[in-house]
C-alpha cells in the first residue's frame, strides 16, 4: 500500500527521483527510488532532513505558530520536500533541481489524508 502511494507521487511529479515515508526517529518505513536517484545519497539526505523536521516542529510549538506541515530544502543538486502527516511520520519527496516543485507539493498534499488514515492508531 505504501509503495503504491509513493510510486503514484513520483510518477505524477516531473523531476521526482524518489519518495520515502520516514519516522521522526530517522528510520524509513518505505522507500521508492527511480534509476536516476542514488539510493545511498537519498537515504542519508532523508535521515538528515529528519532533524530539520524535528527542529522546525519544535520551533512552531515554542513560538505558538502550531504544528509543522511542510518543509522545503533546496540544494544545488537536489530539492527535498517533507510533508508531515502525523506527529510521528512524514513523507520525503526528492527531486532534481529543475523539477516541478508545485506539482510535487500538490501530490504530497493529496496523499496526506490517505497515509494518515493508514497510520492511525
Amino acid at each position: 500500500m505504501f509503495r503504491e502511494a509513493l510510486t503514484k507521487i513520483i510518477e505524477r511529479t516531473e523531476g521526482a527521483t524518489g519518495a520515502l515515508i520516514m519516522g521522526t526517529d530517522g528510520i524509513a518505513v518505505e522507500k521508492v527510488f527511480l534509476p536516476e536517484g542514488s539510493e545511498a545519497n537519498m537515504d542519508v539526505a532523508a535521515a538528515e532532513v529528519t532533524s530539520l523536521v524535528r527542529n522546525a516542529a519544535r520551533a512552531g510549538g515554542a513560538t505558538g505558530l502550531g504544528g509543522l506541515r511542510e518543509l522545503v530544502v533546496a540544494f544545488e543538486g537536489m530539492v527535498i520536500v517533507a510533508r508531515v502527516f502525523t506527529s510521528q511520520y512524514f513523507v520525503v519527496l526528492t527531486l532534481q533541481p529543475d523539477c516541478n516543485l508545485g506539482r510535487g507539493r500538490f501530490e504530497l498534499r493529496k496523499s496526506e489524508l490517505e497515509l494518515a488514515r493508514e497510520f492511525a492508531f
